[in-house]
């Protein structure tokens, strides 16, 4: 596998990408794919003057066998040492980055679906912005059923980074901004469930009885859950607009756990009647709920002879996780992460799981 490096340059709305080297010498390399954040990369090298003149900040590190994720380099560190040899560290994120480079200006009221949001906020500020532009950029591939479910929100100031992996959190889906050509198109998508309780997909169950669990730890933790908001609007007093939201059956007594959300800033505009100003409510009251938390930690076998990362199975999907030892099983349980090592040892991979509802 191959490391491709290309040069990035902007031409006012446009850019230019062009390779610039191939390298497969590298002493490691790891290659972090997130469903729910931006991902990252990192590539640890010999030093040398050629090296370190390939590996520039602002430049595109792609793999031969992934065309979807392409990292650029942000920072590099250079350590030389008499005994141990030089080496050049290049670390980066991936395309999606370059959305935080923007901000939500100025307040933007959607109604519609998901898609349609999305849409209207990268327009605004990324595709149709005049100077503010990301050059090349415009919106890919739409998948998924849940970019598809509706809602009204007031949005304004919000990181666009931070803000698209929120709502995709809110929503189950996820995005990915790849290079195509000499255009950046960014994805939005949601995963496949492979897990028991369905059958329209085949399964996929990591478990020490089919010995492609190599470790395994969980915790679960109730104290941070949120689950039943009270959202409150722009007004004064009693006058204040007020909502309360909660997903699925209102919970009850033990199980209710509450939160306040203060959007006394989201104003209620002229053109926008009491129940359309509520719903908006309800969007920010949506985004302020908290699942209980759980950590899953596991190493799984790279070279498995019952499913292949990436072949069968992808990030954010939806997969059966069985310690049979101790009688603990997550039936459908969410691969929001996936780390892939490279080194002198060969390859491995590090899953994460977070369990949904």
């Amino acid at each position: 596998m191959q490391l491709e490096i290309y040069s990035l340059i902007a031409l006012k709305d446009q850019i230019s990408v062009s390779l610039e080297a191939i390298c497969d010498s590298y002493s490691s390399l790891l290659w972090d794919i997130e469903f729910y954040q931006c991902g990252c990369f990192e590539v640890y090298i010999a030093a040398s003057p050629q090296n370190v003149s390939i590996f520039q900040r602002g430049r595109i590190v792609a793999r031969s066998d992934d065309a979807q994720h392409f990292g650029i380099i942000e920072s590099l560190q250079l350590e030389t040492d008499a005994e141990k040899g030089d080496y050049l560290t290049v670390t980066g994120r991936f395309l999606a980055c370059l959305l935080e480079r923007r901000i939500i200006y100025p307040t933007i009221t959607a109604n519609g679906s998901y898609e349609d949001i999305v849409r209207k906020v990268l327009s605004r500020n990324v595709i149709s912005a005049g100077i503010r532009n990301l050059p090349g950029f415009s919106m890919g591939t739409v998948s998924g059923d849940c970019w598809q479910k509706t809602a009204r929100m007031q949005v304004s100031y919000d990181n666009i980074l931070e803000w698209l992996y929120g709502l995709c959190e809110t929503i189950c889906g996820s995005t990915n901004v790849r290079l195509d050509g000499n255009a950046l198109k960014c994805d939005l998508f949601s995963g496949t469930d492979r897990s028991l309780l369905q059958d329209d997909n085949p399964h996929i169950v990591f478990s020490d009885a089919y010995n492609n669990l190599l470790s395994f730890s969980y915790a679960a933790d109730d104290a941070v859950q949120k689950n039943f908001a009270y959202v409150l609007g722009c007004g004064e007093g009693n006058a204040r607009k007020r909502t309360t939201f909660c997903s699925g059956a209102e919970p009850t007594y033990l199980d209710r756990y509450e939160v306040y959300v203060d959007e006394r800033n989201t104003a209620q505009e002229e053109d926008v009647t009491d129940a359309e100003y509520l719903e908006i409510l309800k969007s920010s009251g949506a985004e302020h709920l908290v699942q209980p938390k759980t950590a899953s930690e596991s190493a799984i076998a790279a070279f498995s002879t019952q499913y292949q990362y990436n072949k069968d199975y992808f990030v954010g999907d939806y997969v059966t996780v069985e310690q049979r030892r101790f009688g603990l099983i997550q039936p459908r349980i969410q691969l929001i992460g996936m780390v892939e090592s490279f080194d002198q040892n060969g390859r491995s991979l590090t899953p994460t799981f977070k369990e949904t509802e």
